[in-house]
């Protein structure tokens, strides 16, 4: 049996490869390991896009063991998708900083900088949940022998973290009444084989599979011979530091951040190790880059015209950054162009496409927040899963102060925006009224089982539609309109005042008019109102207020 005594920067690369390709093997396994009986599960694409951003940033890059796994981390942060993604790049953040300054690892440094992954990952989460991916992580490493050489510790690592995942149903009651296991905590297990595979020199040729997202192609006709360069670039590049230009004991990178934010807009830029990570708008990106091969050379350079950029927004005004300044910008997640175009006319400035099952990156919400021009932006998630990537880049950013809000559902974001009083100078005092609206919504959705599953008072069937608001499971039948009904009625619609339907891609205008002339004539006191959201995954999103 093959024995590693020191980790090194290039098998380190490695074993991130390899267990973003083991990851891709079982991403939908891993997707179907959820509690939920309907077509959201989406831990394994989250944690594989995050991942595969981490190998990205260390695509022909050499350095110390210290330099590429902080390179990896920082590729992470910006391109983690979900909670499941925010919380894996959390752990490669602990595993960097507890390896900082090392060129070559021993066991024991490892083990230390593992418990270091241990830490980081526990304070990523504002409530640690037993039963979830930390539990794994860290009863994982408590198990691991680290007496012997780095192959025994990854054996008895995995052996350990294998144990953790089964055992998570006895901690978390959700996972034992779907009958699986964490599945975070499987994503976890697979990355750790596939590195475990590579540190024992199983290196597979096979690409890193795809994951549900696709990358959009480039609209040419945004930008003719005959236009005007009105926009500029939005430019992008990761600059490792030389010890030939800089003193990088001395060095203060502060000196590339005042120069970024005079000569252009947008920035986001930060320091990790040996390595400055930018975004910037420019008119001149050659003289910006001309600039930083003063202190250093380029690993990666994006540079793409803003009017031809695909960014996850409709707003036609999007990729400007002339818009004038405002006290109050708003940021918020939707899918279905109906539904984008509803949060445009209710407030938004910005809506970026994603929800259930295509959770937006950090990145995205960075590039969200860079559109706009506002001291304060107000950030509406509308999704839990969404949150965390959200308070990630609330963290980054440093051109405006942003507010993330407690928004956990389409209806709470809908109804928040629209209460925003845009007059009030007092940023605290419309976040705890917008905060106060958003507990009197309850919102609903329809969307098809599928697998079996037992619910309150609710049998659940393959292939039937379920109707449910929260985790709770509230209505079933093989027929849309009939759990639909079933579902209103027990929002308790009786006694509110006002209704939204959004109707969703699968549903025709015909059956949706005829659902809610139904219900009209059922609720005669309660005002509905009718919208095609033409959104994937949910027939219908009902919002009660």
């Amino acid at each position: 049996m093959q024995k590693t005594t020191e980790l090194d920067s290039l098998t380190f690369a490695a074993m991130l490869r390899q267990g973003a390709v083991q990851l891709g093997r079982d991403k939908k396994v891993i997707n179907d390991l959820n509690v939920f009986p309907i077509p959201d599960g989406d831990t394994g694409d989250n944690m594989l896009m995050t991942l595969k951003a981490g190998c990205t940033a260390l695509n022909d890059q050499l350095g110390t063991l210290s330099e590429l796994a902080s390179a990896a981390s920082s590729g992470m942060l910006l391109g983690a998708r979900g909670n499941s993604g925010v919380i894996l790049s959390r752990i490669f953040a602990g595993l960097a900083k507890g390896l900082q300054g090392v060129i070559e690892a021993d066991t024991k440094a490892f083990a230390n900088a593992m418990q270091s992954a241990v830490e980081e990952a526990y304070k990523s989460v504002p409530i640690p949940v037993e039963g979830t991916i930390i539990t794994v992580l860290r009863e994982g490493v408590a198990g691991a022998d680290s007496s012997a050489d780095l192959n025994h510790y990854f054996e008895t690592l995995l052996e350990a973290m294998q144990v953790s995942l089964d055992h998570t149903p006895e901690l978390l009651q959700v996972l034992k009444d779907a009958g699986v296991v964490d599945s975070g905590g499987a994503g976890l297990v697979s990355i750790f084989r596939g590195m475990n595979e590579a540190l024992n020199g199983i290196i597979s040729e096979e690409e890193i599979a795809p994951t549900s997202s696709t990358t959009p192609t480039v609209e040419l006709d945004k930008f003719t011979e005959d236009s005007t360069l009105e926009f500029g670039y939005c430019t992008e590049f990761l600059l490792r530091l030389m010890r030939s230009k800089v003193d990088l004991d001395t060095f203060d990178e502060k000196v590339i951040f005042d120069y970024l934010n005079q000569v252009g807009e947008s920035v986001v830029a930060f320091r990790e190790g040996t390595i400055v990570k930018v975004h910037v708008h420019t008119f001149t990106p050659g003289e910006i880059l001309n600039e930083m091969q003063k202190y250093g050379e380029f690993l990666t350079i994006k540079i793409e015209n803003m009017a031809l950029q695909h960014h996850q927004s409709t707003n036609q005004n999007n990729a400007s950054f002339k818009l004038p300044p405002k006290p109050y910008g708003i940021v918020t997640v939707a899918s279905g162009d109906g539904l984008i175009q509803a949060f445009h006319e209710i407030g938004a400035d910005e809506v970026i496409a994603g929800g259930q099952t295509m959770n937006p990156s950090t990145q995205d919400f960075l590039d969200a927040f860079a559109r706009i021009n506002a001291q304060h932006i107000l950030v509406f998630p509308n999704n839990k899963n969404i949150k965390m990537a959200a308070d990630q880049a609330a963290e980054l950013y440093k051109d405006a102060d942003i507010h993330v809000l407690p928004s956990t559902t389409i209806g709470e974001g809908y109804y928040g925006i629209g209460y925003i009083d845009r007059d009030n100078p007092n940023v605290d005092e419309i976040i705890a009224s917008v905060t106060e609206i958003m507990q009197s919504v309850v919102t609903g959705m329809v969307s098809t089982a599928i697998r079996d599953a037992e619910g309150d008072q609710v049998s659940v069937h393959t292939g039937d539609f379920v109707g449910y608001s929260g985790k709770q499971i509230l209505s079933d039948s093989p027929d849309r309109e009939t759990a639909t009904k079933a579902l209103i009625e027990r929002l308790g619609a009786a006694s509110r005042d006002v209704m939204l339907v959004f109707y969703g891609e699968d549903v025709t205008s015909e059956e949706a008019e005829r659902l809610v002339a139904d219900l009209q004539a059922q609720y005669k006191n309660l005002e509905i109102m009718l919208n095609n959201g033409a959104q994937p995954v949910y027939d219908y999103i009902i919002v009660c207020i």
